[in-house]
Order: C-alpha cells, then structure tokens, then sequence
C-alpha cells in the first residue's frame, strides 16, 4: 500500500531535507522511524529544503507493509518517535502511482522578516532585520517583486554548486505583505533552484534598501548582468505548501 504523508518540521533542527551521511536530515529521521516501525521502503519528497529552512506541509510517500492497516495507529506511532522537530498531520491511502514529487504542479514558499526588537524564542523563525540597516519600503517591494512573474531564466539567482541543467523556472505568483509584525514576501511556482527564494528575497531588501532597483533586477533576470547579491537567512523560510 502507498501513503502520502503531509508534515512540518522545525529546519533549524537538521542540515537539510535530504538524507547526508553522518548529518541529521528530516528524511533521514524519517527513515530511521520508518524502519523502527518494520517498513522499509524509499521514501520519496516533493522537493528539498535547504539547511535550516521550515516546512508547514510537506509531502513525502511511500509504500507500507499490509500488516500496517490501522493509518492513525502508524500516525501516531511515527509522531511519537519523530517529536519534536517533526511532526505528521496527514496520513492517507494513494493510488501506487502517486508520486509526491513528479506530480506536484505548484510550490508555495513565505518568507518571513519583522523589524521588531529580536528575541530568542523566534531567532530560529524569523528574519530580524535592524531598522538603521534596511527601511521596509512596502510599496517599492510590492512593485518590484512582481518583476519575477512568469517564465524567466534565474541562473543568476541559484546558490553555486547547483547541479541544475536547466534554470528555467515559472513562477505564477509573487506577493508581500505585512502581518502584525511580520513582513511576508510569497512566491508560488513550478518549482524553485537552489536557494533561488533566498536570493530573490535579498535582491528584494536591497532595492528597499535603495542600492539596487528594478531595472537592476531586469537586467539580472534577462542575464544581461549579474550583480553578486548576498543569500538571505534561511531562518526566515518556509516551505508552505504543495498543490497537485
């Protein structure tokens, strides 16, 4: 039988998603709940996530032995090994030819930033950004963070190192917002490259900030020019939501 799984995790608690040798990774302790429970089985995931980004609903699958029958027993089991840096909220019975990455269709990442006074309960979510540092032009970033709609080549807004053959991307829809205290930028897109969200938020502050602008940006985005842009903290980075 295959299951889908849809789960958050804390990424401050692990070296990434993927499973790396002697590092801790979310699917690694997946794995090794996995196998506790007797199911060994490959475990596939709608996409990685970087070394301390968060997750509110990823999706993973994988195929369950049939003595494994009671889905909320499973649930249950796999949540008391797997707290508190994971967490299941979803457990359910898929077609066998589901696959949680090949069939997912769009990819829902915040970002989340405040200006407020830092404290130690959320440094771990949260960007804090120093106000003498960088003014948040709410109106300049909503404007230009439209910019990144559609189909664009974003070679120059991947982390070095990616493996990626092809740095095509779609990305259907941008937004930022504030919440309370909170700053969110949302991009919601096909799929997305290495650190590609950290770098476009970065771009972002800095043309708030008023060293870059949107034709700055333009240019980047045709590969006309490639202005060296600092990666924003993985900290404030979420992996919200898979659409299928």
């Amino acid at each position: 039988m295959r299951v889908k799984l849809i789960l958050s995790y804390d990424g401050s608690a692990f070296f990434g998603s993927q499973i790396q040798k002697d590092k801790k990774s979310v699917n690694g302790d997946i794995d090794k709940a996995l196998k506790l429970l007797n199911i060994n089985s490959k475990i596939n995931a709608s996409g990685r996530t970087d070394r301390a980004v968060h997750a509110l609903n990823q999706v993973i699958d994988f195929e369950i032995p049939n003595f494994w029958n009671d889905l909320e027993k499973l649930k249950n089991s796999l949540n008391y090994i797997l707290m508190p840096n994971i967490y299941i909220k979803k457990l359910k019975k898929v077609e066998e030819s589901f696959h949680s990455r090949f069939l997912a269709k769009k990819r829902v990442y915040r970002y989340v930033i405040s200006t407020k006074t830092p404290n130690p309960f959320e440094a771990k979510y949260i960007t804090f950004i120093n106000k003498k540092d960088i003014n948040i032009e709410i109106i300049k970033i909503k404007d230009a963070i439209k910019i990144f709609n559609g189909v664009h080549n974003f070679k120059y807004f991947k982390k070095n190192g990616s493996d990626n053959k092809n740095d095509t991307r779609e990305i259907y829809k941008t937004n930022f917002y504030k919440y309370r205290e909170y700053y969110i930028f949302y991009f919601e897109a096909n799929s997305f490259l290495r650190s590609q969200i950290r770098l476009m938020v970065g771009f972002l502050l800095e043309i708030s900030k008023g060293n870059l602008t949107k034709e700055d940006l333009k240019l980047q985005l045709n590969c006309k020019k490639n202005l060296k842009i600092k990666l924003a903290p993985p900290d404030g980075l979420y992996l919200s939501r898979i659409k299928y």
